[in-house]
């Protein structure tokens, strides 16, 4: 709805005033409210997922029926993928709309500096209209705190943050004599609360824009709460692991863990969902859900460029989106910047390299709309800094393509995950510090029961090859056939049959890379390899 314009002056202050109660109306049509719900550590675990894969994966034993309802409302994406598997630089690359590695100190995790000059579409939209919001993680760790969505003044988290440790919070109250209902009833109201203060300060009127980022699906979890709090029993995994994990009842349970986190997460998202429709704002809110890499403390999970690390969640919602759809287009997360800006009507800087999914969204075609998106690039540096000697990172960058993975290590003489700290000498450590202390080994990959059940069994014939495979060093190139091996499990870089194919990807991985200026191809990666990207943390 346009407003004509008015020569009489009175006339035209009449109608300022007299309208303002219809902001909400005009900024509805014209530009949506936007809710950016964004678990730390999901991967691509729905029960929505199981429907799209069919049966016999480890979806079959989750269950999220609010981003279930909002993928068949909306528009599910089959397809979606992390720009990089560490949470700070994924988050440098979704802010800014750009690849990780074009934002310069935000393309680590530890030692990681926001540079302030990188525009980030958090802040566009609040320059031109949008009120905006975060509750707890939006870019952390690194510094200034979340200047990327304008500091601490656009927090709204004063009601608590128990529910970024679900399982312990939950226990606690249910240990305390509440039951199972009425402590998660608590967890509802911590996220209810910050989400109405952030409504409440709205005092214009104006579209919203309100990131939700819950870090409870990122470790710790306690042990057996899966089953305990969400009925998921760690035996209905028996035979859908996938084979890079050992099925064990160790693993299983605690992978039945981490779903329950991912349940816990659907249910903050009902409560949010639920108050939208309240305020009668629902149809007027862009919902995008997803999370910012795989699962941690898995191998093949978080800091590793196989699908499991970077291949995630992500459903959309909402005006203008035709839904009732599942779309196999390509997703990289920093598209998502772009089409954040086109919904708010903000013109996209030249800097950004995301590709708005708008066309996309509008679309009334299913499984590959968009014929373009039909690849993406992934790569990670420093995840944890003294992971390595010398505090170094692990350099790798990939094409993912429908029928191909092609992984460039570029430096393989080094351990992808972390050194092995102290498992050959007479120090080794116990069980229970591999199950608690992420730092103690092998960094890069959380602690956990999956990772202690593995290093300490990794002499046992059976284990041994789950161990190598995780946490042994990576040849130069690595080549993935995914109709015979979805899993990424058989490296056939090296079979003659495939050397075209890999001469293939090479370049134009490598062409794609230079056309964004990633410093890893110049002069041998020599900005990722010096402080302050390398080297003491500063």
């Amino acid at each position: 709805m346009k407003i004509k314009p008015l020569k009489n002056l009175k006339i035209y202050i009449y109608y300022i005033t007299a309208s303002f109660a219809v902001v909400t109306l005009l900024h509805s049509a014209e530009r949506p409210n936007i809710l950016f719900a964004f678990a730390d550590d999901w991967g691509r675990h729905a029960s929505v997922y199981a429907e799209v894969d069919g049966e016999g994966t480890v979806n079959d034993a989750v269950n999220t029926p609010n981003f279930d309802a909002i993928s068949k409302t909306g528009v599910l994406f089959n397809n979606a993928f992390v720009n990089a598997p560490s949470c700070t630089p994924c988050r440098s690359s979704i802010l800014s709309g750009q690849h990780f590695w074009r934002t310069k100190r935000g393309a680590i995790l530890q030692g990681a500096v926001w540079d302030s000059k990188i525009p980030t579409w958090p802040l566009l939209l609040e320059e031109n209209g949008y009120h905006i919001g975060f509750t707890w993680k939006v870019w952390s760790p690194g510094t200034p705190a979340d200047a990327p969505y304008g500091g601490r003044k656009n927090s709204y988290q004063k009601n608590g943050s128990s529910f970024n440790g679900f399982s312990q919070t939950v226990t606690k109250l249910m240990a305390n004599g509440k039951s199972l209902l009425e402590s998660k009833s608590v967890m509802k109201e911590q996220v209810l609360s910050n989400f109405r203060d952030m409504l409440k300060n709205n005092s214009k009127g104006k579209p919203f824009t309100y990131w939700f980022g819950p870090t409870n699906v990122h470790r710790k979890w306690i042990k057996g709460s899966g089953k305990k709090l969400w009925n998921i029993d760690p035996d209905l995994l028996k035979g859908k692991l996938p084979p890079f994990l050992p099925d064990v009842h160790e693993v299983r349970q605690d992978f039945s863990d981490y779903l329950g986190e991912a349940c816990a997460f659907d249910m903050a998202l009902g409560v949010l969902i639920s108050e939208l429709k309240r305020i009668g704002e629902f149809e007027n809110t862009l919902i995008v859900i997803s999370g910012d890499h795989g699962p941690a403390g898995f191998p093949h999970g978080k800091c590793n460029l196989y699908d499991f690390g970077t291949r995630v969640a992500l459903s959309v919602s909402g005006p203008g989106v035709k839904g009732g759809r599942v779309v196999d287009d390509f997703v990289s997360l920093p598209d998502l910047a772009a089409t954040f800006l086109e919904a708010g009507k903000v013109k996209k800087p030249g800097v950004m390299t995301s590709k708005s999914i708008w066309p996309t969204l509008k679309s009334d075609n299913e499984k590959l709309v968009d014929v373009s998106r039909n690849y993406v690039l992934t790569g990670r540096e420093r995840h944890v800094a003294r992971a390595r000697a010398g505090q170094l990172p692990y350099p790798q960058r990939a094409i993912r393509s429908k029928e191909f993975l092609y992984i460039i290590n570029y430096k393989p003489d080094r351990y992808p995950l972390g050194d092995h700290y102290g498992l050959d000498g007479k120090n080794e450590p116990d069980l229970n510090k591999l199950t608690n202390n992420t730092f103690i080994t092998i960094p890069d990959e959380d602690a956990g029961p999956t990772k202690a059940w593995i290093v300490t069994n990794r002499k046992n014939p059976k284990v041994k090859f789950f161990f190598d495979h995780a946490y042994g060093k990576r040849p130069k190139e690595e080549l993935y056939d995914l109709s015979k091996d979805p899993h990424q499990m058989n490296n056939v870089s090296n079979k003659e049959e495939y050397k075209e194919t890999v001469i293939e990807l090479r370049n134009k991985l490598t062409g794609l890379l230079e056309k964004t200026k990633d410093p890893r191809l110049i002069e041998d990666g020599a900005f990722f390899e010096k402080p302050p990207m390398a080297g003491p943390l500063r």
